[in-house]
């Protein structure tokens, strides 16, 4: 299988209209865009894929790696809104996609999904350009059982990787539990390597974005 999950720490809602200069240069809080690589387009996440998204991630054999249980379409659209909400810590950024990937006639289908929690050390520090120092984003993926196998958890991490890296964020990592070969797998696709920090039976693995 080919998924992976890393914990964002829930926060409050941040005030709106509060954007500042990031450390990467640009407006921050970072926002997900929609990222399109040859086979995948990444979509910032909506409240309207919650639907899809219980069907791609109802399988239970998929929680035995993300843990939890299979959400319904109510529940992720309660999941959703929390995510959307964003953190209070002004340090912090969530940013989260679907994965929409095309099928050989044509048709599209969402088969999972990314997300970068993103943290800078001096929130507001404005910068000219360049890469941030101290960016740091956690990565996570997850890709429906139907549609592993097929090297769309690499594609996507690849893409969100520079995407990452065109916005100034240096540091990429990871937590991969032990026994997840396939995840291992992306993690190094990315160019992520592993470190001898474990937690709660997931190991840390850490590298730099694409280009930086």
């Amino acid at each position: 299988m080919e998924e992976s999950f890393a914990v964002s720490v829930p926060h409050a809602a941040p005030a709106r209209g509060q954007r500042a200069e990031s450390a990467a240069g640009g407006a921050w809080p970072l926002v997900a865009e929609t990222i399109r690589t040859p086979g995948l387009a990444l979509l910032p996440l909506r409240l309207a894929h919650a639907a899809q998204m219980a069907r791609v991630l109802g399988d239970p054999a998929l929680h035995e790696f993300i843990g939890g249980a299979p959400a319904s379409a109510a529940e992720l659209r309660v999941r959703y809104a929390r995510m959307l909400a964003g953190p209070d810590d002004p340090a912090v950024s969530w940013c989260n996609w679907v994965v929409e990937i095309r099928e050989p006639a044509g048709a599209r289908a969402l088969a999972g999904t990314v997300q970068a929690t993103v943290t800078v050390p001096v929130p507001g520090r404005t910068r000219a350009a360049g890469p941030a120092p101290g960016a740091v984003a956690e990565l996570a993926w997850v890709v429906g059982g139907p549609f592993q196998g097929r090297g769309i958890a690499k594609e996507a991490a690849r893409g969100l990787a520079r995407w990452l890296a065109d916005r100034g964020v240096g540091t990429l990592v990871a937590h991969i539990r032990a026994d997840h070969a396939a995840s291992a797998a992306v993690a190094r696709a990315v160019g992520l390597v592993r470190t001898d920090v474990v937690h709660e039976g997931e190991e840390l693995w850490e590298g730099r974005a694409p280009g930086t």
